[in-house]
């Protein structure tokens, strides 16, 4: 294609309905379709969202054939934990590079759904419990991969938030959840960071194939927030093509081998389809095209060393220093420290599926430790499938822990555990959020025995550490540390870097704990998202259940002390706008200890009078700072309209409900020290007054509270400071088309007629 995109439309012209049909599918499993009549040409995509996996062979969607190299990344559960959108610019960077050397122009990440559940086997490949963390993380991210001159592809929109049936499951959510948990880490995404690409989902929303829902395609996701690139499906998403079209589902991946093309045009052919919605959609995959030339014309490289020393650096950050009690960091040249653990020597770095990256390079938390301490000793304490082939792996479990016992007797023992591959993948949910038994029967064991206990956690999804960590002096969370996870473990062991990450989802005590689980996965195709807004830490503060560690959690080597939270209110009036200040807060935050340390104050906002359900607390702000032993740094915070709203299902729109808010500054969700209360004054929103609206709503109603008085007369006094208690609690929630009939006299029918005239007027 030779074409500036400013002839896209007299391409659209010059092309046949059967051209239009084939452009909106690809021509294989990582390929657009190429018009070479027209010189239009084919585009590449390729796998992310933590590294670029660049397919040797086609039709391979799993991760079957092997890829190319490129450098692996930590996952998106780390990533999360870093709270840091500065550092998550860097790595986009660092994508969007590789992917465009590769001759590739669109990164098929990140992704941003919520991690409703503990169990969905794919959270390791998204950011957060957290709508707020994940849409600020993710947008930094796409802004990177996307300076590079190649496109991200935001997914899965929407409600994907499971692998158990994925292909068709029904996810059944209500409107207000869907807009304030489901859907804001999206609207977040592509209003800042523009996406060239979205990628829908294979579930079913209320009814509907994501992939022909129009309600998302076009009125939420273009109509309301302004995306301008393409929808491209997940692959094998499409269930009826044509729908699709007319939804908004621009190109449909893999190929469907004409199939579906051949649909199209009987469509159009047959007055199923509007031409101009299959014009649309050719437009946005030209426009598409167009977009990757300039970076094909011109080809990237980039330095491998380097960037596998950035993922070093993230791998650093991800980690989350659950406990310690003084375990560490180790001394320097790890004296009397063991390490035992078969993820010491064979790590788990990456998740499986088809975000599996075939690493430049790989190292292994033993071999940098031994780099620094030759002399470390190592058992491999338990049997992993992933080593098959190591020294000691065709030994028994009981076997391998009686020699980790013996070496850890009276010494430091590191124990490297954690999730094998098997239990955590694309395609299937787990089902229990325990480490392995072999695992939790070895850290026993040593404990036993050794003089301290430091545990290392590999995983990509939040386990249980209730049953075990009093057994540990400290638990540092790796999650799945790509590439370099090992020698980063090493510097974080002994202290050449501070654990500086933060938890981006709670680990709660019990499984049972999580209100989800009340319907996670669902049953015969279908999952109701019963809890509402009640996920992660808003359905745990929600019950007040009992948390391992809370949202936001996470130690240092230094200590921070909180203080001069300051808070200022503005009026909400009719012309302030979403993105207006409201509210402003400001806090000190000072490094009370001996080491220079990352804090990350964190602001929730509650509303304890509200007349709506809500949690009790909600992250609206984060920052990431870096302090010296001594140093203080006051941060600030804007809270904005829509930082204050919520969403009305009576209006269907964001609404600030006046009354009492909460501010809370500290460290986690659980660790507030700084808590102050204002009155936020905001208009009051009415609904429309209809025959079953209550007598409590007509009377609150600017126009409708005198009428009814006034038809009411002397009745009004059942309502008045004298009337009986239970009586007057009757009446208001008493809908008024009742009223003739519950009491008698009040009203009449007639009356009540001329009532709803009068408001609707």
């Amino acid at each position: 294609m030779t074409a500036a995109p400013t002839d896209i439309p007299r391409l659209v012209s010059e092309l046949t309905l059967e051209e239009k049909a084939s452009l909106c599918s690809g021509s294989d499993f990582w390929h657009t379709q190429a018009v070479e009549r027209l010189g239009i040409p084919a585009i590449m995509v390729a796998d992310g969202p933590h590294g670029l996996r660049k397919q040797a062979e086609e039709m391979d969607h799993l991760g079957v054939a092997r890829s190319v190299p490129a450098t692996c990344f930590p996952s998106a559960a780390g990533l999360g934990s870093t709270w840091d959108p500065d550092l998550m610019a860097r790595v986009g960077e660092a994508l969007g590079r590789e992917t465009r050397a590769n001759g590739v122009s669109v990164l098929l990440g990140p992704g941003v759904n919520m991690k409703r559940s503990p169990l969905c086997g794919r959270n390791f490949e998204y950011f957060s419990e957290d709508p707020l963390l994940a849409g600020v993380l993710a947008t930094a991210l796409v802004r990177g991969i996307q300076s590079q001159g190649v496109g991200a592809s935001l997914k899965h929109f929407a409600a994907n938030n499971q692998e158990t049936d994925r292909l068709r499951v029904d996810a059944q959510v209500d409107e207000r959840t869907l807009r304030e948990i489901y859907l804001p880490a999206f609207e977040r995404v592509v209003k800042g960071a523009k996406p060239w690409t979205v990628m829908c989902a294979y579930n079913k929303v209320n009814g509907t194939h994501a992939s022909e829902h129009h309600w998302l395609l076009t009125e939420v996701l273009r109509d309301e927030w302004g995306f301008e690139g393409l929808v491209v499906s997940d692959w094998g998403a499409v269930d009826d093509r044509v729908a699709g079209v007319a939804a908004g589902l621009d190109l449909e991946m893999p190929s469907s081998h004409g199939l579906n093309d051949a649909r199209i045009v009987a469509a159009v052919r047959a007055g199923e389809l509007d031409e101009a919605d299959l014009d649309a959609a050719a437009t946005r995959v030209l426009t598409l095209v167009a977009r990757a030339l300039a970076a094909q014309a011109e080809p990237a490289t980039f330095d491998a060393a380097a960037h596998h020393a950035l993922a070093r650096e993230v791998a650093t950050r991800t980690a989350v220093l659950l406990k310690n009690d003084g375990a560490l960091p180790l001394p320097t040249d790890a004296a009397g420290t063991v390490v035992i653990g078969e993820m010491a020597r064979t790590p788990r770095y990456q998740g499986a599926g088809s975000s599996q990256v075939n690493p430049t390079r790989l190292e292994s938390a033993l071999d940098a430790l031994r780099e620094r301490a030759p002399e470390v000793e190592f058992a491999p304490g338990y049997v992993l499938a992933e080593a098959a082939g190591q020294p000691g792996q065709d030994r028994t479990d009981e076997e391998l822990r009686a020699e980790a016992v013996d070496l850890a007797r009276g010494r430091t023992a590191v124990l490297f555990l954690g999730l094998p591959a098997i239990d955590e993948s694309e395609g299937y949910d787990r089902e229990h959020m325990d480490l392995p038994a072999s695992h939790v029967a070895l850290l026993r064991a040593v404990r036993a025995v050794a003089a301290k206990v430091v545990v290392v956690l590999s995983n990509g999804s939040a386990v249980t550490v209730a049953d075990w960590e009093p057994d540990a002096d400290a638990v540092l969370e790796l999650w799945l540390g790509g590439q370099a996870g090992g020698a980063a473990a090493a510097q974080l062991l002994l202290g050449e870097v501070d654990p500086s990450g933060r938890l981006a989802e709670s680990i709660p005590v019990r499984l049972a704990d999580v209100p989800a689980q009340l319907n996670f996965p669902g049953e015969r195709g279908s999952v109701r998202y019963g809890e509402g807004l009640f996920i992660g830490y808003r359905g745990l503060d929600a019950v007040g259940a009992e948390v391992s560690h809370p949202f936001g959690y996470g130690l240092t080597y230094t200590t921070f002390a909180y203080a001069d939270l300051s808070v200022d209110a503005a009026e909400v009036t009719d012309e302030t706008g979403d993105d207006d200040v409201v509210v402003r807060v400001t806090a000190r935050v000072t490094n009370a200890g001996d080491r220079t340390g990352v804090a990350v104050p964190q602001l929730y906002v509650g509303r304890p009078d509200s007349a709506f359900a809500r949690a009790p607390r909600e992250l609206r702000g984060f920052e990431r700072i870096e302090l010296t032993p001594g140093e203080s740094r006051v941060v600030e915070f804007g809270l904005t309209r829509r930082d204050l709203s919520h969403w009305d299902v009576g209006v269907h729109g964001w609404v600030v409900e006046p009354g009492a808010v909460e501010i809370a500054v500290g460290e986690n969700s659980r660790d507030l020290p700084l808590r102050a209360v204002v009155d936020v004054v905001a208009p009051v929103v009415h609904l429309p007054l209809h025959d079953h609206s209550t007598v409590g709503e007509w009377l609150e109603h600017p126009v409708g509270g005198p009428l009814l008085r006034e038809a009411l007369g002397g009745f009004a006094a059942l309502l008045g400071p004298d009337a009986e208690p239970a009586f007057a609690a009757f009446l208001v929630s008493l809908p008024v088309v009742k009223l003739p009939a519950m009491v008698p006299g009040s009203v009449s029918p007639e009356q009540l007629d001329g009532l709803l005239a009068e408001v609707a007027g």
